[in-house]
């Protein structure tokens, strides 16, 4: 379950604070839950698979052997600025 909220919020380019927000639950259980140090309730699966735009049943699709684990996000919370041409 970890694996996929992880996969998909990535892949979907959503902050795991935006995510943690949207669902209603604090950042720093959504972090444990990525981690697989929390386990969430029912409600909190239907929560994030509605916030993610998926069915629950997705968030248990097994990864396939030695899948890599999910990339990251760009750490930091402002985009980077655009670099300027020097003339």
């Amino acid at each position: 379950m970890a694996y996929n909220v992880r996969r998909i919020r990535v892949e979907r380019g959503i902050p795991q604070e935006q995510l943690a927000y949207d669902a209603g639950v604090d950042r720093s259980y959504m972090s444990g839950l990525e981690r697989q140090q929390a386990n969430p309730t029912i409600d909190l699966l239907d929560r994030l698979a509605g916030t993610l735009g998926v069915a629950v049943s997705e968030l248990f699709v097994r990864p396939s052997k030695g899948a890599p684990p999910p990339a990251t996000l760009r750490k930091g919370r402002k985009p980077k600025p655009a670099r300027r041409k020097r003339t």
